[in-house]
């Protein structure tokens, strides 16, 4: 099974730190993978949930790209994803779908949709899902709590 750090959080959501670039290696050094937000604008790509907060160089996305779980937060970003060299970069776009696919072809499900089997369960704590074994992966601000109940990394 996968887990998948939600922004970078482990045990709880951590605003300060989410989608900060050194909190995002720190997850990946400690791991996990990690689900991040970019945003696409004036030709820079920028981490940030609600707006564009932490400049980085598409180098962050290339290095860590095995890693990463890639949220586009603007058409731009999409566009700019699918159209970077960066191998197995595997991003998403989704609003409030049931189920998206990303770019690699898994199946990420939106909270309150679970059990689908070989998806990836995002946030299933938001609404007590606990069906989760046949998922292929774990997105969660807690995931520390899931990698404890679910297995090694």
């Amino acid at each position: 099974m996968k887990f998948i750090s939600h922004r970078g959080n482990l045990n709880g959501a951590r605003p300060d730190l989410e989608n900060n670039p050194s909190q995002i290696e720190e997850v990946i050094g400690l791991g996990y993978d990690c689900e991040i937000d970019i945003w696409y604008i004036d030709g820079k790509i920028f981490l940030g949930h609600d707006e564009a907060q932490y400049l980085i160089d598409s180098s962050f996305l290339r290095i860590n790209a095995s890693r990463l779980w890639v949220h586009c937060k603007n058409v731009e970003a999409l566009l700019w994803c699918q159209n970077s060299q960066i191998k197995n970069l595997n991003y998403l776009w989704h609003q409030e779908d049931k189920v998206t696919l990303t770019s690699l072809r898994f199946v990420w499900a939106y909270p309150g949709f679970q059990p689908i089997d070989e998806s990836v369960a995002v946030m299933p704590e938001i609404n007590n899902e606990t069906q989760l074994t046949t998922c292929i992966g774990i997105c969660s601000d807690i995931i520390e709590i899931y990698r404890k109940n679910y297995g090694k990394i």
